[in-house]
């Protein structure tokens, strides 16, 4: 039997006691998802390794936190890294770093692409109207928005990370969509930067 098809439960065990092949295999299930996560929610890499570094001193610092009749490990880890998130977002003015970043925290590049120059600016810039506009929404709307549409997760899942009801995701994420829009809406009715080079 590989490490891996082990519950996370038995695996938990092992690598309290020191196993480092158990901790590892817990880390490499886990860490990318809390990662994508933090950094959809902070807009920063730093912010985000920390996050995951605390979100995994923490499970192995005081493993007796997670009950397994009260949920999924993973349900676990998602709400340490919300509750260290929202430690972060609460001490952290609002100027985010918005640079463009691939999930693995890699700098973003355009492909390749047969699109103009002006095409593609005009691109980035919705790319970035985007980013910014989620990064502008309220913690908890912005979370359902990035749990349930970037990361892909079931209400449930989501519910279970954030420790809320299922109706309290739904409202969440409906009203964040709102705003979302409302706010695409507002850029979209803004006039272009180039416009007011003349000055």
């Amino acid at each position: 039997m590989k490490i891996l098809d082990e519950k996370p439960d038995a695996l938990l065990k092992r690598a309290v006691r020191g196993d480092e092949q158990a901790f590892l295999a817990l880390y490499q299930k886990h860490q990318s998802a809390l990662y994508r996560y933090a950094l959809r929610m902070t807009g920063s890499q730093w912010a985000a390794e920390e996050v995951v570094q605390e979100v995994f001193l923490v499970l192995i610092r005081e493993p007796q936190k997670y009950q397994a009749e009260r949920g999924e490990l993973g349900a676990f880890l998602y709400g340490v890294a919300r509750n260290r998130v929202m430690k972060h977002l609460e001490k952290t003015p609002r100027e985010l770093s918005l640079d463009v970043m691939n999930a693995d925290g890699s700098a973003w590049y355009e492909p390749e692409d047969p699109l103009t120059p002006m095409m593609i600016a005009e691109k980035r810039e919705r790319i970035e109207q985007v980013r910014e506009a989620v990064l502008g929404l309220p913690a908890e709307f912005r979370e359902a928005v990035v749990l349930c549409e970037l990361e892909e997760m079931s209400y449930q899942e989501a519910a279970s990370a954030c420790g809320c009801p299922i109706g309290t995701i739904r409202s969440r994420l409906h009203r964040g969509r709102a705003l979302l829009l409302a706010k695409l809406e507002l850029l979209r009715d803004v006039p272009r930067r180039a416009s007011a080079g003349a000055k």
